[in-house]
């Protein structure tokens, strides 16, 4: 076995959406994908006042990707045309197949508007080939207790299996194209070595506190995305402090990805497609 080598880092940058605090690490100056992974915004951290407006994010369509939402701190509420619908609290996950297209909406309960709190989101965006891009749209909205923690490291990493295998257990979310994804939580010294990486491409970004990877010399701080090269079967990590991490590998697709806001296709032609579609309501019924 051989290890992968850091190959760059990328900090989050700034980007907030009305006053939602916003940064985005992916696409970056020099990174635009790290194929399949496509999109990252980190929401947060912050606080809002009771009797708030909430999160922005009304009615809107998707097609050809997959969206993984960790809620990091607070609640977000689901609601899609295809009848799903959940409010999931910190520690969960939300993992929504747009396919041919979707309309939803994710938003704050009710609650969280009249009394405010704390709020920290990440939104992933993961592409679909070409050959899944229709598929039927789907929905899995997972509280923390339907996430198999794992403890390791005794006790000091905590691997929080989403979706692929780990050492005999298998994450609820079964992925389209064989997705791995997990948050790990790290306390100061605790260590984990990911395997079974040759061909894949690995999604490591650290949310929360300071790691090491591997032999890089320079410790990887808060909002940053690791960029590791595509040679080696592991990826060895140890937290200098308390950590939250997102790590996640797949196989590269490696197809042309034309992207126009809330679409993801192959061509120009299939991204103007899509808009007509939607305009003519063939994404289903409009959401309230």
């Amino acid at each position: 076995m051989s290890a992968r080598r850091v190959h760059r880092l990328h900090p989050a940058l700034r980007d907030d959406i009305g006053d939602l605090i916003t940064q985005r690490p992916l696409p970056g100056r020099l990174v635009e994908q790290i194929d399949p992974f496509l999109f990252l915004n980190h929401h947060g951290p912050q606080t809002y006042p009771p009797h708030n407006r909430g999160l922005p994010f009304g009615p809107h369509p998707h097609r050809g990707f997959e969206t993984v939402t960790f809620i990091l701190a607070g609640s977000l509420a689901h609601r899609d045309n295809a009848g799903h619908e959940s409010v999931i609290h910190a520690g969960g996950v939300q993992w929504m197949t747009a396919g041919r297209g979707i309309v939803h909406a994710e938003v704050s309960p009710r609650d969280f508007l009249e009394h405010g709190g704390p709020v920290e989101i990440l939104q992933l965006w993961v592409n679909l080939p070409s050959r899944l891009k229709m598929s039927e749209p789907a929905y899995t909205g997972l509280q923390r207790a339907d996430i198999p923690a794992l403890a390791l490291d005794e006790g000091k990493v905590v691997l929080n299996l989403i979706a692929g295998e780990w050492e005999g257990w298998r994450g609820p979310v079964q992925s389209l194209t064989g997705v791995f994804m997990s948050t790990v939580q790290m306390r100061a010294g605790g260590g984990i070595v990911f395997g079974g990486l040759t061909g894949r491409n690995v999604f490591l970004y650290v949310a929360r506190g300071v790691v090491q990877v591997g032999m890089h010399a320079d410790l990887v701080s808060p909002m940053h995305l690791v960029e590791l090269d595509e040679t080696g079967d592991t990826v060895a990590i140890r937290a200098s402090e308390d950590a939250l991490l997102v790590f996640g590998h797949a196989d590269p697709i490696r197809e042309p990805v034309v992207a126009h806001g809330p679409f993801v296709m192959t061509t120009r032609e299939e991204i103007s497609q899509a808009i007509l579609d939607y305009q003519a309501g063939r994404f289903g019924s409009a959401l309230g």
